[in-house]
């Protein structure tokens, strides 16, 4: 399948997402409620609510994105160049619309594919949603709803590393790791974002971390199509 994909028909993408509120007292009464509810299915007895809302952004109902950051491969000069941008800051439905504008120019051409890791389960169903919920018109390459299944041009590397194993999960830093691809987790991880955007206010440290961990999907994406990586001093940034 993938020597029938040129990676010059692939957006890969990533996406960063924090709790709605910088703390549980924040949240507005009625979705506590829902939260206290939502959270009873993993918390301890010993938790409360408010101790396990840093996971809430996870849950599109709860969270909200802050970055987008997406990248593609082109040639030039016989080299192959990875461009990357993010969508980033604390106005979700402005960079939602940003990237809408943006995805709905690159799917013109039917053989386009958007790409990330895990990205079935989080990241593509999590824009739309959060799309659906500030009112962000979903651009048809995510408007999935009744299409066929050769119909929906998503990519996920950690699906093609599954081989129809669906009770594995496997991380993009252990197959960065294993394949021996620049690890994009040396700066921060996932864990640390929402402080680093609350606390910090450094979106800008966030869209860089992003961003790495998009190039790392696309240099994933090309060890599994057994071609070379691209060369760190062939990264542009938009």
């Amino acid at each position: 399948m993938l020597d029938n994909i040129k990676v010059e028909d692939i957006m890969f993408l990533d996406i960063e997402t924090v709790p709605q509120e910088a703390g549980f007292d924040n949240v507005a009464p009625e979705l506590q409620v829902l939260w206290e509810k939502k959270s009873a299915y993993f918390r301890n007895e010993e938790e409360s609510p408010a101790d396990v809302y840093g996971r809430a952004g996870i849950y599109a109902e709860f969270g909200k994105i802050v970055c987008i950051s997406v990248g593609v491969i082109s040639a030039r000069g016989g080299k192959r160049i990875f461009r990357v941008k993010s969508f980033a800051g604390d106005n979700e439905k402005v960079l939602l619309e940003d990237f809408a504008q943006m995805l709905n120019h690159f799917a013109r051409d039917v053989h386009k594919n958007i790409c990330g890791h895990n990205a079935r389960e989080f990241d593509f169903p999590y824009i739309a949603r959060r799309m659906l919920i500030n009112g962000v018109t979903l651009p048809p390459m995510l408007d999935v709803a009744g299409k066929k299944p050769w119909e929906v041009k998503f990519l996920d590397t950690m699906d093609m590393w599954k081989f129809g194993d669906y009770k594995h999960y496997t991380s993009l830093n252990l197959l960065t790791t294993i394949f021996n691809i620049p690890s994009p987790k040396d700066d921060i991880d996932g864990s640390q974002v929402a402080s680093v955007f609350y606390d910090e206010k450094d979106v800008a440290r966030i869209a860089r971390y992003c961003e790495k961990d998009v190039l790392a999907t696309a240099q994933l994406f090309l060890r599994f199509k057994g071609e070379d990586l691209i060369d760190e001093d062939a990264v542009e940034h938009a």
